[in-house]
């Protein structure tokens, strides 16, 4: 599958478009206690991440779990505090924003969820979820919701005669609907898509990525999609983030990554997905990466990927690789971009 059509470059010559969101050195640390004597330490779910995204771009994140790209996405629309670090949205800060300074901005950014079982209120009626977003921010006259509702589950290819009924009706992949089209009620320029596909069938996860392709064409709205999966990502996204333990080990356009991947762990994660061609699949080359992923409270002096590289050398674990390049971005001490 190719990557989808680079919507951000349909503009004047020689103009320049502004990022809609900028994430920088955003560090996300949890502290711990554990043990008989109360030993004290931080989780490092997120060490020093940065990224843009424009207007009408989607942005892949992909990494094993654990790797803080959910942590990302939930200090991004601020459900969870970052340590360090700046998040813009349109060129306004609002990280460390108190909940009655965000209220403002809680409209542009919104999110939907990996699970649609559990996202959805059991006890409210899919009208009544959908129209909930507008009744908090005041949008569109009182009489006119309902209308609205009714427009969006249409949108979102669902029968707008359905808005009386409750979530329990309704198959995964139609709940899914519901939350993309309660993402929509309030026109968000920025989607946060955090593995909205991992818990539905396979056939149903092609319906959801292209209604959700279908959309930033309507509407121009801009995604950060996170998943594990990389053809599902190489499928939606115009550039892709590889993380790896709390950082940004390779970011570069979709086609780029896949067909010259730079970093090792990229390498090793492009070498474990399977490729759709039997002749090819025969002639692929694993890599395996040895040992298990490191825990996220250990600390590094070098390069946090140090200890399953095939490729590492002495001064690897003396000092941390930064994300440099241009374009194709990745920290690597043995890659020269």
């Amino acid at each position: 599958m190719s990557a989808s059509p680079d919507l951000t470059d349909v503009r004047p010559k020689g103009e320049k478009i502004q990022p809609l969101l900028e994430v920088r050195n955003l560090v996300v640390h949890f502290p711990f206690s554990r043990g008989l004597f109360g030993e004290h330490g931080v989780i490092r779910a997120v060490d020093g991440v940065s990224f843009t995204i424009r207007p009408g771009e989607t942005l892949g994140l992909v990494g094993e779990s654990g790797c803080g790209k959910t942590t990302t996405a939930r200090a991004i629309v601020g459900l969870v505090q970052p340590t360090a670090g700046e998040i813009r949205l349109a060129g306004t800060r609002i990280d460390g924003l108190s909940p009655r300074e965000m209220f403002p901005h809680r409209r542009d950014v919104q999110m939907i969820f990996q699970d649609p079982y559990a996202s959805l209120n059991p006890r409210m009626t899919v009208g009544s979820i959908v129209q909930e977003p507008m009744d908090i921010f005041g949008l569109h006259d009182v009489r006119d919701r309902k209308l609205e509702v009714m427009r969006l589950l249409d949108l979102v290819g669902l029968n707008p005669r359905f808005l009386n009924r409750y979530p329990h009706e309704f198959s995964g992949g139609q709940r899914q609907r519901i939350g993309i089209a309660r993402a929509l009620a309030v026109k968000p320029k920025l989607i946060i898509c955090d593995e909205p596909v991992s818990a539905l069938d396979v056939s149903i996860q092609a319906q959801v990525i292209n209604l959700l392709m279908d959309l930033q064409q309507q509407l121009r709205v801009a995604y950060l999609f996170i998943s594990h999966d990389l053809s599902v990502v190489r499928h939606i996204s115009q550039r892709i983030g590889v993380m790896y333990l709390g950082r940004l080990v390779e970011l570069a356009h979709s086609d780029q990554l896949h067909e010259k991947p730079l970093h090792p762990y990229t390498q090793a994660l492009l070498s474990a997905a399977p490729i759709p061609d039997p002749a090819l699949e025969r002639r692929r080359q694993r890599i395996i990466l040895r040992g298990e992923v490191p825990s996220p409270d250990r600390h590094y002096s070098g390069c946090q990927f140090a200890d399953r590289c095939p490729l590492v050398e002495g001064y690897c674990r003396e000092s941390s690789p930064r994300l440099k390049g241009l374009g194709h971005k990745v920290a690597c001490f043995k890659v020269e971009t």
